[in-house]
């Protein structure tokens, strides 16, 4: 099991019942209430207090009003840390009506899927440029190095764009 599962399973027995405050303005996010005890220094006592957090919806399906259950997950976007469980008590439209909130392991399977498909198209995007930048290091033995950072790629391309730019500017003037 990799570290992010098994982080993620870790912290998905901690639930947190929240009340949804605004949905529909974000895609795929609300944001909900939920409460937390406030220590009071000088009287020496916790008070209930609210407070607010963003969610991620998957399948957009909370509206204003409904009671959820969250849970924290992997970060979606720099505010958005908690991902929605279950749906305790809906408000208006019947949860039929909706589409359904994701499970765990179907949220999990379509992170990896995306992850997989991220990584193969990194994968060819590196091949494609190595084959571009390995055509003009044929010409000069020294630089047949296959595995450069992205800045060595650029400044080769660049450089070879100048050569033939003064190669062309070389044949006009003969």
């Amino acid at each position: 099991m990799s570290h992010q599962v098994q982080k993620l399973a870790a912290s998905a027995s901690r639930q947190i019942n929240a009340v949804v405050v605004s949905s529909g303005l974000m895609s795929k996010t609300v944001k909900v209430r939920i409460g937390v005890q406030k220590w009071n220094k000088h009287i020496q006592k916790d008070f209930n207090h609210t407070s607010h957090l963003l969610v991620h919806d998957p399948a957009s399906s909370l509206r204003t009003g409904d009671i959820i259950s969250i849970s924290p997950g992997w970060r979606t976007s720099k505010n958005v840390h908690h991902v929605v469980r279950e749906i305790i008590a809906p408000f208006g439209e019947p949860i039929e009506g909706r589409p359904p909130v994701p499970s765990e392991e179907e949220r999990m399977a379509v992170r990896e899927a995306k992850n997989t498909a991220k990584q193969e198209r990194r994968r060819e995007r590196a091949e494609s440029l190595e084959v571009e930048v390995e055509t003009p290091a044929e010409e000069t033995p020294e630089k047949t190095q296959t595995t450069k950072t992205q800045s060595e790629r650029r400044l080769e391309r660049s450089r070879v764009y100048w050569e033939k730019k003064a190669a062309e500017k070389e044949e006009k003037e003969q």
